[in-house]
């Protein structure tokens, strides 16, 4: 009876997918570790994305006001999503009398804070506060601590000081005070505060003085305590009296943003972690995913071909294998789920631990990223199993059963087509790094790998039947039956080896290129720097909250000493066109003054450093082009605590990767800054001993300051290894091991699936010695396969990287990396492969083939 007369039957799918899915449990264990793996990624990377929107901080030291009100941090671009501004911004200082009079307020406190620590008698600072830069206060500030509890009484005179009670003082101790950049003086312990976020206390008017604040924007913040029950009425009469002015009101949970302006910085590289991390974890889960469940109907395609000889439809096939394919996924969602929030908290523990999120900073957990992972990966078992199932389900009955033994002669031309233009486009893609030498420039590189990678499993097919025939053609007359019966199974099963290799491929490009491009930005960062730091020495106090004053002069009376140029960073919004369309970058910047000349050499083409005075700038030479920032032009800035204006640009510099995007005059960052004080000095001296041991006797005398060598050392802060080096380390590492493990039970599935060949071949005289040779031979071209594609994959990418980035045609990177790769990818092949070959030839032949 012809198919189109046949009559259409209702398929009870889910019994008939349920027993289809007890008889295939080795294969669909591989869609069980791919949902599973998939399911924990992406739930891990959603944890990070809304705790970067949605966390909050503790109150601290503000956690007995019931009300704050403080400048916004942020800055909002049209259509997107706000940036982050980690300068403090201050606030009017009228409006504490203003809000004074509300109905329902028992008081408002103006809160100030400034560079402030202990000194103990052995010279070393005493930790006082989270951040130095904003330890001191006013005693008022107490008033806004949660349920302080103080020994002693409020300080009276400028000699007088409250200390936290971590400090470990008591009242009527003499201390060494450093406060507001000015030298030490000894001051006596009037008061001891226990509380939450305590700092160190002076007198109001010592506080003001310290802070040098008497103008009209006095505070950092305005704190309000309110009668009980009025909280929510003064808080809408508080944003009455403030509307228009861009000062935020915040209560209740809220009020620890206002804490700490840094931690918008925090929050925002959430956002952009999960973004960067999102694309990767995203296309490597849709691959894997469909790959797994790709073999796993592959094993079925003859079940699929007898149910469409009895009378199911196309649309019923595939139905019945998405039905199978969710059910399986559905056993691996939840605990894939649970162990995604587990390996977000890891991966948060790890961030605070290098200092990259401040360690207060929660992640915030609900139901969000479960729900997302849900929807993504339930889209991506359907599509990639009704896909899987689409061939049989639209060919002839017949046909599809005489197939379902074997595979198509001919690889899809469209699927081989699409496969080289996405190689194609990866190779375009590789050009990157050669017109921009920027780190967005280099991302190019991983992405370009893994799309080729992709490409390549969608040629892969034709490719392996291609090589596998030519193998085959030139093999000689004495070759072993196992090489011989190894390569024909290669020409005869290409989809099925390029379902095995592509994989394989993928984990050597993935790593390759996204550990030899952080590697190679690294690199070039380095040499930018080392080449363009002309200073030996760099000295700081990063427990003062700064430098004190004087320390420049009495840097430059020291013998030797050629230059001291103060040096700082900050962070600035650069509102730019791109092609008539307007954008905008948050964008880390240099503080600096005309003297760096005589330390700094950042390659300056045009124009010249000494030029840095007023409201001017120096930009890198890799944006100056596409943002119309050439020499003389008139760039718009927002500074880095809100406040808009526009600089001129003075110079353009060429080592962009290790002085960043921006150097702005230290005239234009002047009390635009939370602490007010220099951060370093770099110092050039003569290179002689007697320099040296001159900076190292005045760092000796002077309480926290510290002498780094500059070969050991950044503009910014120590030599220690960058923050995004372990956060990209972590990232490799977990997704290499989703991966390897995905493709060891995709190996032992797609072998397991093999048990009626073996059968067969030891029934025609084939010895299991044969055999297993045979399959190792096959390993040994499956491991060989993966690493020359991957690594021919790889070379391109890796190539115009280092032009771009070092002036040579390859990388920088670990020499232990590409043997460690190989290793693992050989070990894998053939454990996936012997261990479930020896489990089948166990199971006596005649017993394997009844059983199919």
């Amino acid at each position: 009876m012809s198919e189109h007369f046949r009559p259409t039957c209702r398929l009870p799918l889910f019994p008939i997918a349920l027993r289809m899915a007890a008889h295939r449990i080795t294969a669909l264990l591989a869609v069980v570790c791919a949902v599973l793996g998939g399911a924990a990624l992406i739930t891990g990377t959603g944890v990070l994305a809304e705790s970067g929107l949605r966390s909050q901080l503790p109150p601290g030291r503000l956690g007995g006001a019931d009300i704050v009100v403080a400048a916004d941090q942020e800055y909002h671009p049209d259509g997107d999503l706000p940036l982050a501004l980690p300068e403090r911004a201050r606030v009017p200082s009228s409006l504490v009398d203003r809000l004074s009079d509300l109905p329902g307020v028992t008081a408002v406190v103006g809160d100030l804070g400034f560079p402030a620590a202990l000194v103990d008698a052995r010279g070393e600072v005493v930790a006082t506060a989270d951040d130095p830069a904003a330890a001191g206060h006013g005693w008022s500030s107490t008033k806004l601590l949660a349920h302080p509890r103080v020994t002693g009484r409020a300080p009276a005179r400028a000699d007088e000081i409250a200390v936290p009670a971590a400090a470990g003082l008591r009242t009527g101790d003499r201390v060494q005070v450093v406060a507001g950049g000015r030298a030490a003086v000894r001051c006596r312990v009037a008061a001891v505060v226990d509380a939450p976020g305590a700092g160190v206390y002076f007198a109001d008017a010592t506080a003001a003085r310290l802070a040098g604040r008497d103008g009209a924007r006095r505070y950092d913040v305005i704190g309000l305590r309110t009668a009980p029950g009025s909280g929510e009425r003064v808080a809408d009469a508080v944003r009455g009296r403030v509307a228009g002015t861009g000062l935020t009101v915040r209560t209740g949970a809220d009020i620890g943003e206002t804490v700490a302006p840094g931690v918008g910085t925090a929050r925002s590289l959430l956002v952009l972690l999960a973004g960067s991390l999102g694309g990767i974890v995203l296309l490597i889960t849709g691959f894997v995913t469909a790959g797994a469940l790709g073999v796993s109907i592959a094993g079925q395609r003859r079940d699929l071909a007898l149910m469409r000889a009895v009378g199911a439809t196309p649309r019923q096939i595939r139905r019945l294998a998405a039905a199978q394919s969710s059910l399986v996924a559905a056993v691996a969602l939840a605990p894939g789920v649970a162990l995604g929030y587990l390996l977000a908290g890891r991966f948060h523990d790890l961030l605070a631990d290098r200092g990259v999120l401040p360690p207060e900073l929660p992640l915030t957990v609900g139901p969000l990223p479960a729900l997302a992972t849900l929807i993504l990966l339930a889209l991506t078992v359907q599509i990639s199993a009704r896909g899987a199932a689409w061939r049989t389900s639209r060919m002839p009955a017949t046909e599809a059963v005489a197939e379902s033994r074997s595979e198509p002669r001919k690889p899809s031309k469209a699927r081989t087509l699409t496969g080289v233009l996405l190689i194609a486009a990866a190779c375009a893609l590789s050009v990157t790094p050669l017109l921009t030498r920027t780190v967005i420039g280099a991302s190019a590189t991983s992405v370009a790998g893994i799309v080729a990678a992709i490409g390549l499993a969608l040629c892969g097919p034709a490719l392996v039947r291609s090589l596998g025939e030519r193998a085959v053609r030139r093999l000689r007359p004495g070759t072993p039956a196992p090489t011989w019966l190894a390569l024909a199974n290669v020409r005869a099963y290409a989809l099925r080896v390029a379902a095995v290799v592509s994989p394989l491929a993928m984990a050597v490009v993935f790593v390759l290129t996204y550990t030899l491009t952080q590697t190679t930005v690294l690199a070039a960062t380095a040499q930018d720097t080392r080449t363009g730091t002309l200073a030996q020495y760099r000295l700081s106090a990063p427990d003062l909250g700064g430098l004190l004053a004087g320390t420049r002069d009495a840097v430059q009376k020291l013998p030797g000493v050629r230059s001291a140029a103060p040096v700082g960073s900050t962070t600035v919004v650069w509102p730019y066109e791109t092609f008539g369309e307007a954008d905008v970058e948050s964008v880390p910047a240099l503080i600096t003054t005309p003297d760096a000349a005589g330390a700094l050499d950042p390659g300056v083409r045009d124009g010249r450093l000494a030029g840095l005075t007023g409201a001017t700038v120096a930009v890198s030479s890799e944006v100056a082009g596409s943002r119309d920032a050439g020499l003389g032009r008139r760039i718009r800035l927002v500074l880095g605590d809100g406040t808009r204006t526009e600089a001129r640009v003075v110079a353009v510099y060429d080592r962009g990767l290790g002085f960043g995007s921006l150097i702005v005059s230290a005239d234009l960052a002047a009390g635009h800054t939370t602490s007010g004080l220099t951060q370093s000095l770099l110092v050039r001296t003569d290179g002689t001993a007697t320099a040296a041991r001159a900076l190292a006797g005045l760092a000796a005398s002077r309480p926290g300051l510290v002498l780094e060598n500059t070969s050991g050392a950044v503009l910014g802060g120590k030599q220690d290894t960058p923050p995004e080096v372990w956060i990209n380390l972590a990232t490799i590492v977990v997704l290499l091991g989703y991966l390897l493990l995905s493709i060891a039970n995709k190996l032992v599935a797609a072998t397991a699936q093999r048990r009626t060949e073996i059968a067969a071949l030891r029934l025609v005289g084939t010895t299991p010695r044969q055999i297993r040779a045979m399959m190792r031979r096959e390993a040994a071209v499956i491991a060989a396969a993966a690493l020359v594609s991957g690594l021919l994959l790889s070379a391109l990418p890796l190539a115009l990287l280092g032009q771009g980035f070092l002036d040579r045609p390859w990388p920088a990177g670990p020499a232990w990396l590409l043997p460690a790769i190989a290793a693992t990818i050989v070990t894998t092949a053939f454990l996936t492969i012997e261990l479930p070959t020896r489990q089948a030839l166990r199971t006596p032949p005649a017993d394997a083939i009844r059983a199919t």
